[in-house]
Formats: C-alpha cells, structure tokens, sequence
C-alpha cells in the first residue's frame, strides 16, 4: 500500500514523519510502515493519543469498523471458496461498557499496548497503555485510566443556536446585517466546577463601516465561569455589504421622496 501511494516506502515513510509532526508528535519517529521492531523506530503514549485523536476526529466512521467483534472473511480464489473467522483483539469491546474502539499492539520490545477509547455521558476519552506486561494487564489498566477520566471530567457546551441581533452599518448599500456563530462552544472541565455557573457575554461594536465581508469577525461571544473567562467563540458576519455610492445615497434619497408625495 505504502508503494502504491508514495511509490516507496521510503517515501511513505517520510511522509508519516512529516505528518507526525504537524500534529505534534515530538516524540516519534517512524523507520518503517508496518510498525515492527527496528533501530530509531518509537513513539510515546501521549503522541500515539494524539495520532488516535486525528483519526477518530477526522474519520469517526473508524468506530462503525473497530466495534465489531467478530466477522467471516470469504476467500475467493481459483481453487475454490472459503472462509476464515476474524475476532476483535481489542477485549474491552466486550469488557467496557463505554468502549468505542480503538487499536491494540504487540511487539517483543514494545510489549502489550493499546489505544483504547471509550464514550460516556457525551464525553470521549482516550487512554493509551504502553508496554504492558501481557494483554491483561494493558486493558485492566486502560479501564483504570477511562474510569479516572470519566469520574473526573465533565463537559461544559453550548450549541449556540440562539438568534443574534443585527449590526447597523454605516456607509453601506444595506442599513443593517445579520451575524451568525463561528461554531458551538464546549469547555473541559477537571476541577469539579458547578458548570451552570458559566455565563456568556456578547462583545459587539455598536454599528459596523461598510465595506463588509461575509464570514468577516463582527465581535465574540465570551465565557467565564466564577469571573473567570475559560473561552470564546467568534461572531461573524453572516454576509457581505457594499459600500454605499453618492448615486446610491441619491437614488434613496428620490426613493423617499416618491413615497412621501404618493
């Protein structure tokens, strides 16, 4: 696969390394693709978190495959047909009740490991156990790390969905312009903190100068909780305006001078 992609894996392998670091894995670096033991070739439990993050993140389709936890393979060949049966390796599919996935290894230097990542009350969590004495222990001990988290995290979101007021514009072809959320807004919290204590602010100009364009930064919308504030989220312009002409302030102009003879 890596040579149908990159024509090397040489090349795949540098273009691992390149996006290994993008996403910051600092502490890794990749020697081959197929993961076996080799002088240089490492990573870290926080790096292989971030790498698992990326994946579900980007692709959380990778769940609908990484839950089953058994499956037939047909084989076609010349000879005839057969199957062969497939068991999920990774046992807290079974085992935890909040297990979403994700990928167990084993090598004889790396040992016992895996990502496990598991989804309770909307929050999701990522434990990773590394070198792990027998797979026992990696998945007794990734429970331990997911049941920690849940007990002490919990998740703060807004959704934002209610309607935000117009903004007048000066100098513009329109009089005033609608504003939309950049994004919903969610907040990590590990303290133990009453969430329903968390307010919201919204930090707007009082008009805006034509000319104006859509998806342009109007303002934020700012959270704090106990005086604090613990984040924010953009507010923007929902679409553009242009700037208004002297014919444009005259056409208006003769416009309402119609109506009022009308």
């Amino acid at each position: 696969m890596a040579e149908q992609i990159c024509g090397s894996e040489q090349e795949f392998v540098s273009q691992m390394n390149k996006r290994a670091q993008e996403l910051g894995m600092k502490d890794t670096t990749f020697v081959n693709c197929c993961g076996l033991d080799t002088d240089g070739h490492m990573t870290t439990a926080y790096d292989v978190a971030l790498m698992s993050r990326e994946l579900i993140t980007r692709y959380p389709q990778i769940h609908d495959y990484c839950t089953i936890w058994t499956d037939a393979i047909t084989h076609n060949t010349k000879k005839g047909q057969s199957q062969f049966g497939l068991a999920n390796t990774n046992k807290l599919i079974r085992q935890y009740p909040y297990a979403t996935g994700l990928k167990t290894g084993s090598t004889s230097q790396a040992k016992y490991c895996v990502s496990a990542t598991a989804k309770k009350d909307g929050l999701n969590l990522i434990a990773v156990v590394m070198a792990a004495p027998d797979h026992k222990v990696r998945f007794q001990d990734a429970a331990a790390l997911l049941d920690y988290g849940f007990g002490k995290c919990q998740v703060y979101r807004d959704e934002n969905q209610d309607s935000l007021p117009s903004l007048p514009v000066l100098g513009g072809l329109e009089e005033t312009v609608p504003l939309a959320y950049a994004s919903g807004f969610s907040y990590l919290d590990v303290a133990g903190s009453d969430l329903s204590a968390v307010t919201k602010e919204l930090l707007l100009p009082e008009s805006a100068g034509a000319p104006i364009e859509q998806g342009q930064v109007a303002g934020k919308a700012v959270y704090k909780l106990n005086g604090k504030e613990i984040g924010s989220v953009s507010v923007l312009f929902q679409k553009s305006v242009g700037k208004a002409l002297f014919k444009d302030y005259f056409l208006k102009a003769l416009g309402r001078f119609c109506l009022s003879k009308g």
